[in-house]
C-alpha cells in the first residue's frame, strides 16, 4: 500500500523504524513499556505480510498513531477470513483529530481489497474508552462466547459447581469428543494417559490429518500458518501435541503475549484444540489442557482465554466442563459492505 495523505495526516504501512515511537505512544497510554510485544508483531508482519495489516499515521512531528491487526481464517473450524484488530494507539497531543478513525478506515480498505468481510476484536467490558471508540467505528456485539479460566498455579481445578445445567456440587453429565468422562486427577491424565510434549514443525502432517478428521476439509495452508505463528509469533511457546500408541492423536495451539487492547498481564490465548476422532473419549483433550496449565503455571501466567462460535456447543461444553467460564471481555465485530 502506498502512503495516503488525509489533510495533514499521512497514512502508510507501519515500518520497522517506527518501533521506538510506537512503544513510546503505547507506554504513555498504558503506563508500562511493551517493547518486546511490538517488536514481535512488527517482525511477524515482515516475515508473513499476508497475515498482518499494520498502518501508521504521521504528521510533521513524526508518528501520530498506529493500528495493528492480523488475518485469521480457521480458528475452531472457521472458514471465512477476518481481521482480528489487536492494538490501536494515538499520540496524546493528536487525540481528538480523528487519527484513530483514519487508521481504521485504512484497515477496512485493506480488508475489502483482500476479500475480507469483517473485523473482529475483544475488549474488557469496563474499558470505557475503547468501548466508546469501537461504538463510533461501527462495531457491534459479536455472537461469540469469550470464556476464560484461571491457571491457578497449574492446578487445573475443575469448577464443578459452575458447569452449565448442573446443580451446586454436581458434575456435568455431558461428554464431548475432546475429553474423557468427568472426574479424575488431571495432572495424572497428562502423565499417564498420553505423552504430551511441545509442538514441532515436523508435526505438521499429523496436525493436518487430525484437523481433517474433525472438519472433513484439508486445511494444510491454514494449519501451517498457525504452526509457524504458534512457534515463532508468541513471547512464550506453549503449543503442544499428544501421542498415543506411537502416533500423534491430538494438539493444542496457544500463545502468550502482552497486547490486545490494554492487556498488561501475560494471558494465554487458546487458538485451537483438536483430537483425532478415532481417539475421542479417551482423555486426550483433558491431558493436553492439563499439561498446558502446568506449563503456564510454571511461567506465572494467570489466565487462559478463548473465543467460541455460538453454534459450537460441543467445544463450549468441553471448555465449561474443564473449568472455563464467562470472561470479563466481550467480543465485537464490524461487518464490511
Amino acid at each position: 500500500m502506498h502512503a495516503v495523505t488525509l489533510q495533514d495526516v499521512t497514512i502508510r504501512p507501519l515500518l520497522r523504524e517506527d518501533l521506538g515511537a510506537v512503544v513510546a505512544i503505547d507506554a504513555e497510554s498504558e503506563g508500562v513499556t511493551r517493547r518486546a510485544y511490538f517488536e514481535r508483531r512488527l517482525v511477524a508482519a515482515l516475515n508473513t505480510p499476508k497475515l498482518h495489516a499494520q498502518f501508521a499515521a504521521t504528521d510533521g512531528q513524526g508518528l501520530m498513531g498506529y493500528i495493528l491487526a492480523r488475518v485469521f481464517t480457521g480458528e475452531f473450524g472457521r472458514i471465512a477470513p477476518a481481521l482480528r484488530l489487536e492494538v490501536v494507539g494515538v499520540r496524546r497531543d493528536a487525540r481528538g483529530q480523528h487519527v484513530g478513525a483514519s487508521l481504521f478506515d485504512a484497515l477496512c480498505d485493506y480488508a475489502r481489497r483482500h476479500g475480507i468481510a469483517e473485523v473482529r476484536t475483544t475488549a474488557a467490558w469496563n474499558h470505557h474508552g475503547i468501548l466508546r471508540w469501537l461504538d463510533v467505528m461501527g462495531f457491534t456485539l459479536a455472537p461469540n462466547h469469550v470464556v476464560d479460566c484461571a491457571v491457578d498455579g497449574g492446578g487445573y481445578a475443575r469448577q464443578r459447581d459452575e458447569a452449565p445445567g448442573s446443580a451446586e456440587g454436581e458434575e456435568s453429565a455431558h461428554e464431548v469428543n475432546y475429553g474423557a468422562p468427568a472426574g479424575g486427577d488431571f495432572e495424572r491424565l497428562a502423565r499417564d494417559i498420553a505423552d504430551v510434549r511441545a509442538m514441532d514443525p515436523a508435526d505438521l502432517g499429523a496436525i493436518v490429518r487430525i484437523d481433517r478428521s474433525i472438519t472433513g476439509r484439508d486445511r494444510s495452508d491454514y494449519m501451517q500458518q498457525k504452526l509457524v505463528e504458534a512457534i515463532h509469533g508468541s513471547a512464550i511457546r506453549v503449543s503442544l501435541i499428544a501421542r498415543l500408541e506411537d502416533m500423534i492423536v491430538g494438539f493444542v495451539m496457544a500463545r502468550v503475549d502482552l497486547g490486545d487492547f490494554g492487556r498488561t498481564d501475560p494471558v494465554a490465548v487458546l487458538d485451537t484444540i483438536g483430537v483425532d476422532a478415532q481417539y475421542a473419549h479417551r482423555g486426550v483433550g483433558h491431558a493436553l489442557l492439563s499439561q498446558l496449565f502446568v506449563n503456564l503455571g510454571a511461567l506465572r501466567v494467570e489466565r487462559v482465554e478463548t473465543s467460541v462460535a455460538p453454534g459450537d456447543l460441543a467445544l463450549l461444553g468441553f471448555l465449561y466442563d474443564v473449568g472455563f467460564g464467562p470472561s470479563q471481555r466481550l467480543a465485537f465485530v464490524r461487518r464490511l459492505a
